[in-house]
């Protein structure tokens, strides 16, 4: 059984940079495309970034594009997201996904992932 388990988020100021992580057990994460949202409150969960099939070409929402940056450690079973000069509205819950059958027009929707963490908050202030 696959799972995900996000961490390091928290709170930081206006400006700051934090990366979060998320391990994959119960299998190994080059079989999987990869992939990060985010839902912040009252709002629809929003595609950040993904690898689609540890091809290495991410893909990121042009949003967040320059700020966020996707990478991953096979060896360790382990994506992370490096956040950039995060902005209060970067404020969210950030999920990992992983799946092992979606197709790349699917990379950006959350119904095409079969596994998800528990989510990691992130809470920037102003």
């Amino acid at each position: 059984q696959v799972q995900l388990a996000e961490s390091g988020g928290g709170l930081v100021q206006t400006g700051a940079s934090l990366r979060v992580s998320c391990v994959l057990s119960g299998g190994s994460s080059r079989q999987y495309t990869m992939a990060w949202f985010r839902q912040a409150p009252g709002k629809e969960r929003m595609f950040v970034a993904a690898d689609f099939r540890n091809y290495g070409r991410i893909d990121y929402a042009d949003s967040l594009k320059g700020r966020f940056t996707f990478s991953r450690d096979n060896a360790a079973n382990t994506v992370y997201l490096q956040m950039n000069n995060l902005e209060p509205e970067d404020t969210a819950v950030y999920y990992c996904s992983a799946s092992r059958t979606l197709i790349l027009s699917s990379l950006r929707s959350p119904s095409s992932y079969a596994y998800w963490g528990q989510g990691t908050q992130v809470t920037v202030s102003s």
